[in-house]
């Protein structure tokens, strides 16, 4: 008999990570969501999640610690959805590169390494962006390369999640950039889609945060998904 999921969700605060957890107690996954200890929505967060039906984890950022946790609730899958922007960065007194390497780098990796000493063995189902090339000068993608390489060179199953722009209301942070980037690049590939360029519209095109948490969660709990790279048109469905 296969046992029943069970899924932790880093990351599950920001604009993803909230409708991932939704999405997941949806699918009847029993769901741990993190928070930071010291976050100061942490009351807010924990009833939020509890009134959902999902479990609150405030364990600290420590690879022991986070072990300890995973051990004790053994998930069959783990989900990094972690990362900072620019504007957080730097209230945080952080440069942009400073904060990838912090945060969408170094806290991935702990939760990885934490993972894979759990003994659980989950899947690894990690957040990643679309358009990644192993020679980018980009930090934010940099980053990203370098963790879908220790996923490809690690012995936990994994899933790499390459959604574009993501789009939605109720976002803490304004991001004018992106809305805008997401607009021009869905009007172009909708033509590219008439033109007869499905698969490049499907793979470019924007998402919500729901739509996204729903391909997110169907391709977490899929085995066909396991090892594999999710594009924008599989998270799609």
């Amino acid at each position: 008999m296969t046992a029943p999921a069970v899924a932790f969700v880093a990351g599950a605060t920001g604009y993803t990570g909230r409708a991932v957890v939704d999405a997941l107690v949806e699918r009847g996954v029993r769901t741990v969501a993190h928070v930071r200890p010291d976050s100061p929505r942490r009351a807010e967060w924990t009833e939020r999640w509890q009134s959902r039906g999902a479990e609150a984890d405030a364990t600290p950022w420590d690879e022991a610690a986070l072990t300890r946790t995973l051990r004790t609730l053994r998930p069959t899958v783990v989900l990094a959805l972690l990362g900072t922007t620019r504007a957080r960065a730097r209230r945080e007194g952080k440069g942009a590169v400073e904060g990838y390497e912090a945060i969408d780098h170094g806290l991935t990796m702990m939760l990885l390494s934490a993972a894979r000493a759990c003994g659980s063995g989950p899947r690894f189902v990690y957040l990643s962006a679309a358009g990644l090339s192993e020679g980018t000068r980009n930090p934010y993608m940099r980053v990203r390369v370098r963790v879908e390489q220790a996923l490809r060179e690690g012995e936990l199953p994994y899933t790499i999640a390459r959604p574009s722009f993501i789009t939605g209301s109720e976002r803490d942070e304004s991001r004018l950039g992106e809305r805008v980037g997401a607009v021009v690049a869905d009007g172009l590939l909708g033509l590219a889609g008439m033109l007869g360029g499905r698969t490049l519209r499907d793979r470019y095109q924007s998402m919500t945060n729901v739509e996204l948490a729903a391909g997110l969660v169907r391709v977490a709990l899929d085995p066909g998904f396991e090892n594999r790279v999710a594009e924008g048109e599989d998270l799609r469905g």
